[in-house]
């Protein structure tokens, strides 16, 4: 299965470190980088969906666009690009209303915290294909 990657994230280190871990540690090199939730949906709807399966990691706290504001646009896109896809919150936040929030998101699969737990996250992208 060949993924794309999409990491929304307004933070450079956060960036970094999480494209490291996803390259070193499960072998992904289609890695896309937005810094906000704006940038996330232009690259969304601006991008060619002839990919087998888009992946994307979303922080939650971001200037201009927030992981839940992304959340209700993405709401409006087309099935067949949601059907492709699959979102993971990752974010550092310990606020139990963001928390629930994201577990409550129909669209969102799994909340993990930064670092990006690589083998949590392995685990659970590759048992649900």
């Amino acid at each position: 299965m060949k993924y794309k990657l999409l990491l929304i994230e307004d933070n450079l280190i956060d960036q970094l470190v999480t494209s490291q871990l996803l390259k070193k540690n499960l072998g992904l090199t289609d890695i896309n980088i937005a810094n906000n939730g704006r940038e996330g949906m232009l690259w969304l709807k601006n991008s060619d969906i002839n990919f087998n399966e888009l992946i994307i990691l979303l922080d939650i706290r971001m200037p201009e666009m927030d992981g839940f504001e992304f959340l209700s646009e993405y709401e409006k896109l087309p099935e067949s690009l949601k059907h492709k896809t699959r979102i993971f919150m990752l974010s550092s936040t310990l606020d139990s209303e963001d928390i629930k929030r994201a577990e409550d998101n129909n669209y969102v699969q799994s909340l993990l915290s930064k670092p990006l737990p690589v083998n949590e996250f392995k685990r659970i992208l590759f048992s649900d294909n």
